[in-house]
């Protein structure tokens, strides 16, 4: 499976972005991770294939809405009230299986990734 994301950019605080991962083939389970420079990689949020089952780090609930169009294979990020902290390249990730909830903030989980996009949050 391949993944390409694209959307990223610059935004001033308290603007928004909405990312876009296009994946070349069904998957069930689609999230975003995002690595800010000198940190480790860390999970924004998932959903699975149903867009029943939706998760958020605490860090962006409220401000992040993930969801997908299983039609087009695609998974979207709208982030809203976007803070300098926010600033990282962000990555699409997708596996074909159900990813347990106990391990969906794990980036092990994920077995497909895409190429990273860049957000720059300027204060």
């Amino acid at each position: 499976v391949q993944l390409q994301a694209s959307g990223g950019g610059l935004v001033q605080a308290g603007g928004s972005l909405r990312l876009s991962c296009t994946a070349s083939r069904r998957t069930f389970t689609m999230g975003w991770f995002r690595q800010a420079p000198g940190k480790e990689r860390e999970f924004v949020a998932a959903i699975r294939w149903s867009g029943g089952n939706i998760y958020y780090a605490d860090s962006v609930k409220g401000r992040f809405t993930i969801s997908r169009d299983n039609a087009k294979n695609t998974v979207d990020l709208q982030m809203n009230s976007l803070k300098p902290e926010d600033t990282a390249v962000y990555y699409c990730a997708a596996d074909s299986n159900r990813v347990i909830v106990s391990a969906i903030h794990d980036s092990n989980s994920y077995r497909y990734w895409g190429q990273g996009t860049l957000v720059t949050v300027s204060s």
